[in-house]
């Protein structure tokens, strides 16, 4: 609901402060005495057009702060959702300033917001309806969720079927995607996996068949030198069988002097070694045995292994990896194919639920509508709109229409003269006409939801009488469970309203200002006089104002 609204330098008011209250608030004035300065303000700060026009003369800026009640848990998710911090129970304020050399600010709780943001906010805020507003009830986009509202449908399982539905549909095109693509790449898939599979690569075979190969290399190239020691230190004449000879003359010799004796122990040290050194030369013939065929295996496993890993752009140790990875592809193309078969199944199940969810949404708003004809019917006749006709179609929407809220367009309709074709509100209705349609909507549409605050723009514009009598009744009726504010010229509309507020222009003879300030009961009584008779009050107007105020 809207608290207040304080205004600086818009157009020719400098500085006004109002507050609002529940119930039906009426704004009357002169015509020329600035009404719709107030609207626009108003409309400004719920990110209309940011016009420098809209500055007063001599002003650098123009101001407008819009101060509504703690936000609904929707509308402070909206918020929150665009950075904007909204403390729990605390009022919403919302500020608009134009600068008068172009540009504009808009601000939400004194945070910085853009003017598309207000504009998202807006409806959640207040609806304002005037003559010409091709938004609200005139928007066909929006009149499925009235209906709804009105009937008090729940679209939720309907959403829930949806979302089901469009999650087997995704599935389902997942798993034919990566069919077809597997299916492209099935007979290399095979190939591929044949080889792999014949080949057997093992982790780390790569480098134990490259270290084989250099221990061979080597051994081949050092075979020669190995032969001469053998030559040196083997054999009846080689160098172990002298040392060995030479040892068993100097035992006979040893004990003739000591110098032998060393030469002995020398020599016995020297065979001792000399045998080792012959082990370890055994050993090593042994580690490096040449065998020109089974280098020739293991350089040609080595060479199959170091292609096959460059054919597939891996390491020769990914290569079992792979083998195992190309294998699972070729398995799940070929279950994949069977579950199709599931995911059709369940996408037909899916489908058949929303079917039913959609179908009974149909019937939920075709009753629904009968019902909204029938209010708005029985609303018609006492605002003058008794030769009017008015329904609620609902057709089927086109597939690419079709949502969570079902499969249904809603739109309402009238035809204004008997036998005339029904048409959209706005193509057909006059100006008077379609405010008093809309009022006939609303009250029909009372205590099913909408904007907390709602501004209806001289509504009773070109009628009188019974008919403004009329819509007095159904603004007060209207507003008793809302805000309601109402800029009207009738008399029988301002005696309805729970509070009065007067807009008058006024000159010093330089600047002319517009200001707004609230009646008392007395003054009251003598604006609605004057809105009865005219420029000079007269004592009847007084008691015709008397009468109005009575019987509101």
């Amino acid at each position: 609901m809207l608290t207040a609204l304080s205004i600086r330098d818009v157009v020719l008011i400098e500085a006004l402060d109002l507050d609002f209250g529940t119930g039906l608030g009426v704004l009357t004035g002169e015509t020329g005495a600035g009404k719709s300065i107030l609207l626009d303000a108003l409309g400004l700060a719920l990110g209309g057009r940011g016009d420098s026009g809209l500055v007063r003369h001599g002003a650098t800026q123009a101001v407008v702060t819009a101060s509504f009640e703690a936000p609904a848990p929707a509308l402070a998710a909206l918020l929150d959702d665009n950075g904007v911090e909204v403390e729990p129970g605390e009022p919403l304020l919302v500020r608009r300033v134009v600068k008068a050399d172009g540009g504009s600010r808009a601000f939400v709780n004194n945070q910085p917001a853009s003017a598309t943001l207000l504009r998202e906010i807006a409806p959640q805020l207040v609806e304002i309806h005037g003559q010409h507003d091709d938004r609200g009830l005139l928007n066909a986009r929006g009149h499925r969720a009235l209906l709804d509202s009105f009937g008090r449908i729940d679209t939720s399982p309907a959403a829930r079927a949806w979302a089901a539905h469009r999650d087997a549909e995704g599935a389902l095109a997942a798993a034919r995607a990566e069919i077809e693509t597997a299916a492209r790449d099935r007979d290399w898939l095979e190939h591929a996996v044949a080889e792999l599979t014949a080949l057997a690569a093992q982790p780390g075979e790569e480098e134990t068949l490259a270290d084989q190969r250099r221990t061979m290399q080597r051994a081949e190239k050092i075979a020669d030198d190995l032969g001469a020691i053998d030559d040196y230190l083997e054999g009846s004449d080689g160098g172990l069988a002298r040392l060995r000879q030479a040892a068993r003359v100097l035992e006979r010799v040893a004990a003739d002097h000591p110098a032998l004796a060393d030469a002995l122990a020398a020599v016995d040290r020297a065979v001792i070694e000399g045998a080792v050194a012959e082990e370890r030369l055994r050993e090593a013939r042994a580690a490096l045995a040449y065998d020109p065929r089974v280098l020739e295996d293991d350089e040609a496993r080595l060479f199959e292994l170091r292609a096959m890993a460059r054919k597939h752009r891996v390491q020769p140790d990914d290569l079992a990896a792979l083998a195992d990875e190309l294998a699972g592809r070729l398995a799940r193309l070929e279950a994949g194919e069977g579950g199709i078969a599931a995911l059709e199944a369940t996408l037909a199940a899916t489908r058949a639920a929303y079917d039913a969810a959609a179908d009974a949404l149909t019937a939920a708003r075709t009753d629904a509508a009968a019902r909204l004809d029938a209010a708005v019917a029985g609303e018609l006749a006492p605002l003058k709109l008794d030769a009017a006709r008015f329904r609620t179609v609902v057709a089927p929407a086109s597939v690419d229409n079709w949502s969570g809220a079902g499969k249904d367009r809603v739109e309402f309709e009238i035809a204004t003269n008997p036998g005339a074709p029904f048409a959209p509100l706005i193509k057909i209705a006059s100006g008077g006409e379609l405010s008093r349609f809309i009022l006939a909507l609303k009250v029909a549409l009372a205590e099913r939801g909408g904007a907390a605050t709602m501004v209806f723009d001289e509504i009773d514009r070109g009628v009188g009488g019974a008919v403004a009598s009329a819509i007095g009744e159904r603004l007060h009726r209207l507003a008793g469970g809302t805000q309601l504010l109402v800029v009207t010229h009738s008399p029988q509309v301002a005696a309805r309203g729970a509070a009065h507020l007067l807009i008058a222009k006024s000159s010093d003879g330089t600047v002319t200002r517009t200001g707004v300030r609230q009646l008392s009961d007395a003054e009251r009584r003598e604006e609605i006089a004057r809105m009865l008779s005219g420029a000079t009050v007269t004592d009847e107007a007084r008691a015709q104002a008397d009468r109005l105020l009575e019987t509101a």
